[in-house]
């Protein structure tokens, strides 16, 4: 038996997701893992690990990446659709959930906004700067307090005198964080207080200016979190919807542009097949002197042949997959 799907990956800086959608676009399966600073060994674990574990045999009729490594990973596995983070949560959102006006999504290392009206994305807002309030940022404080990440929810949501904690930025609230603790406050009191802190900072800074209506939907990492939800809640003063596959929106939304593009153009996929799970790929870092910019240009060569010291770009040799990381584009493939 032979299932059509259509394949959506979604390469982070802390995770990469893989998704897959049937032709209606309904959710069939998901698998998350571990960036670990090796995109092409994620992509390539998630193929193998999602092919591992399918229940019959899944025919790829199309595939989206999206999220930091979108590029890298569609000329990796040969994508239909590279979409950027955006879209691809906004797509996901409005299939997923009736009437979502707002996606309040947090991941590991960045967060965002995005303000949906009709279906379609009005306005929306990035922070990849500040820590305070990503996953990274929460795993070490629970890890401060001696608190597991997965309990970080379910303590939080006992306290009941939150602690007033300064979350403008990561440092302070760190700082602040470790004087309460010094004071004496209860982990609980301290977690929440956290909770609160950051809720504040996300709407302070990136719903700035913004209308936020309800349906809300919270997205990312970091919405698996019980106590970041009840911040939210409180603070909008509405609920807030956790999807079922909250932490592979973003996966689940390339697989749906995948099916969206393929529905549109009937084009046969692009897709290098689940066997680029196994293939070698090698990247090779060189400088570009073409001028005075200097950039730093990556090539991804598929084949396991050691390449040796490459001086000039130019000089790399064998089946080049992809190259990108110059300024002007004169480089790049892929």
């Amino acid at each position: 038996m032979s299932l059509n799907v259509y394949l959506g990956i979604d390469v982070g800086s802390v995770t990469t997701k893989l998704a897959l959608v049937d032709e209606k676009g309904k959710y069939i399966d998901s698998y998350m893992l571990k960036t670990a600073g090796k995109p092409v060994d994620a992509v390539q674990d998630g193929l193998r690990h999602i092919i591992n574990q399918a229940l019959c045999e899944y025919s790829v009729k199309g595939v989206g990446t999206t999220g930091s490594g979108r590029n890298l990973a569609g000329a990796l596995v040969g994508a239909d659709v590279v979409k950027n983070e955006i879209t691809a949560h906004a797509v996901a959102a409005s299939t997923n959930i009736p009437g979502v006006q707002t996606i309040l999504e947090i991941g590991g290392q960045d967060s965002k906004i995005i303000i949906l009206r009709d279906g379609i994305v009005t306005d929306f807002a990035m922070n990849t700067v500040c820590a305070a309030g990503t996953g990274s940022f929460l795993d070490h404080q629970a890890q401060r307090l001696n608190v597991p990440i997965e309990k970080f929810g379910e303590t939080a949501l006992k306290s009941e005198n939150p602690a007033r904690i300064a979350g403008r930025c990561g440092v302070f609230a760190e700082s602040d964080l470790i004087h309460k603790q010094q004071l004496g406050y209860p982990v609980e009191d301290l977690l929440y207080g956290l909770c609160q802190a950051l809720v504040r900072n996300y709407l302070s800074n990136l719903a700035l200016g913004k209308e936020l209506l309800p349906v809300f939907s919270f997205q990312g990492g970091v919405a698996s979190n019980t106590g970041m939800v009840k911040a939210f809640e409180e603070a909008l003063n509405a609920k807030v919807i956790v999807p079922d596959h909250h932490q592979t929106m973003g996966a689940i939304g390339a697989a749906l542009l995948a099916m969206e593009n393929h529905q549109y153009t009937d084009e046969p996929t692009k897709f290098k097949g689940w066997e680029v799970g196994n293939m070698n790929f090698q990247s090779v870092t060189c400088q570009c002197t073409g001028c005075s910019n200097n950039c730093e240009v990556i090539t991804i060569l598929e084949g396991s042949e050691p390449v040796g010291h490459v001086q000039k770009i130019g000089d790399i040799k064998g089946n080049i997959i992809a190259r990108w990381g110059g300024t002007c584009g004169r480089w790049d493939i892929g």
